[in-house]
């Protein structure tokens, strides 16, 4: 993997991804569609197939019924934008400024978005002979200089910010507007509408104009907050602030997310449609766990903490062509294996020691066994907070607490084993400092502390 310097330098990461075989132009058409769905802020059992007790998601469902369901899919971090900046990377998002933004606001350092020089997901995948578009959320930098378009996709509409109103179509403060709306490209943009639907629409739009094998990027801004769905357009009139401490209920975000479903739904019939279903890898997972009125279980926690209900998400995907249906894997995965994922399933090399993110296309396509791996996250937020996951095992640092707990046996993160297996905890504390000196440090002076000096006074 390559050291800091490599990396904000760019060159070598450049030169290392330049050198992937590029030959698969002249056969475009062997090449499956990849449709990659992000919802936003979905707890691990807010769908039918992950246990839901409110919600009915029986198109979501169908694409862990007619293809592979991870039992053990983790996201890049329990916020937004750090998530994002390593599933497009494909590595740790520390590695980069702007994964230490815990997310990207308004208030973040001018600039911060993902170096150009590093060649993202819909770079790589574009040089192999994808078209590729994003629709929906986008969340890591302000345009023109952080656009989809400036990082490798030919195609963008949706919002740049963390959140809007699912009516207005714009951050909501004071009851005003406030902020860019919808974008197409670099032009803001007016739709009518409940922005899942029109963002359910405009990816059937680009999938059927498409002139090629397709890279999707559909990143719903469902069912993130404010808590509302289609029938409440006069909430959204009424709004002061669109983060909505005061209001939601169980059945509007059970309605947020059956649209949601409704228009994944709309992507299936479409595909269905054109012939291209069966040719067409189909992935579903969150950017991290729940929020609020969300569902968790069995796990404890939620989004902005490193427990299991902050970073353990659906992760479910189809390929009827290739994938049989109804198989499950219990192989750990996370946001950063998509990159080297997507690459190696349409013909290209990785380059070694480019990425922190692992091909899981043997466990994707065939059920190949399990590869046992050491995931890391850290957090400054909430007093800091740093986590490690190798085999069962999970060490979890938050605050001035410390604790080791067994997976397997006690996914609710109960059983604190950190007295009675001491060897264990060390080596895991060992590994997350040698993981840790490798990563960037939260800047000094700013709300985020560095979490190597967090950590030196804890043992």
């Amino acid at each position: 993997m390559l050291d800091r310097r490599q990396l904000l330098a760019g060159a070598s990461a450049t030169a290392a991804i330049a050198a992937m075989p590029l030959s698969l132009k002249a056969r475009t058409r062997d090449l499956p569609n990849i449709i990659f769905i992000m919802a936003d802020d979905l707890g691990y059992a807010d769908l039918g197939c992950t246990g839901s007790r409110m919600n009915r998601t029986p198109h979501i469902d169908s694409i862990a019924e007619n293809g592979v369901f991870f039992t053990q899919g983790y996201a890049n971090s329990s916020i937004c934008s750090p998530t994002r900046t390593g599933l497009l990377t494909g590595c740790y998002q520390y590695r980069f400024p702007a994964g230490l933004e815990e997310p990207i606001v308004p208030t973040s350092p001018p600039g911060t978005g993902i170096p150009h020089e590093w060649r993202t997901m819909p770079e790589v995948l574009r040089e192999l002979g994808y078209q590729t578009a994003l629709v929906g959320k986008w969340h890591l930098g302000q345009p023109p200089l952080h656009n989809p378009l400036t990082h490798g996709y030919d195609h963008f509409f949706g919002i740049v910010p963390g959140g809007v109103d699912y009516f207005r179509h714009h951050p909501v403060q004071g009851g005003r507007d406030v902020g860019v709306g919808l974008m197409q490209g670099n032009e803001e943009v007016e739709r009518a509408g409940y922005l899942t639907d029109v963002f359910g629409d405009e990816a059937v739009r680009v999938i059927r104009e498409k002139s090629g094998p397709l890279f999707l990027s559909l990143h719903f801004t469902a069912p993130h907050w404010p808590w509302e769905g289609r029938e409440d357009e006069e909430v959204a009139r009424m709004m002061q602030d669109f983060r909505h401490f005061d209001g939601g209920t169980l059945e509007t975000f059970a309605n947020m997310v059956s649209a949601m479903d409704d228009n994944v739904g709309k992507v299936l019939d479409t595909l269905r449609d054109m012939g291209e279903l069966d040719n067409t890898l189909i992935v579903f997972t969150s950017d991290n766990g729940g929020e609020r009125f969300s569902d968790t279980w069995p796990f404890v926690g939620m989004k902005g903490e490193l427990l299991e209900g902050g970073l353990r998400v659906p992760l479910l995907a189809q390929w009827p062509d290739r994938i049989a249906a109804g198989t499950r894997t219990d192989q750990v995965a996370i946001s950063m294996d998509f990159l080297p994922t997507f690459v190696s399933l349409a013909g290209g090399e990785v380059p070694a020691d480019t990425y922190d993110g692992m091909d899981i296309g043997a466990q994707l396509l065939d059920g190949a066994d399990p590869v046992e791996r050491t995931l890391f996250w850290r957090m400054a937020s909430n007093g800091g907070m740093a986590a490690v996951r190798s085999g069962d095992w999970k060490l979890l640092v938050t605050g001035s607490e410390q604790y080791l707990f067994n997976l397997a046996n006690d996914p609710r993160e109960r059983a604190n084993r950190k007295d009675a297996e001491p060897e264990i905890f060390r080596r895991l504390r060992g590994e997350w400092d040698a993981w840790n000196a490798q990563m960037l440090p939260y800047p000094l002076g700013s709300s985020r502390q560095d979490n190597r000096e967090f950590f030196s006074d804890r043992y």
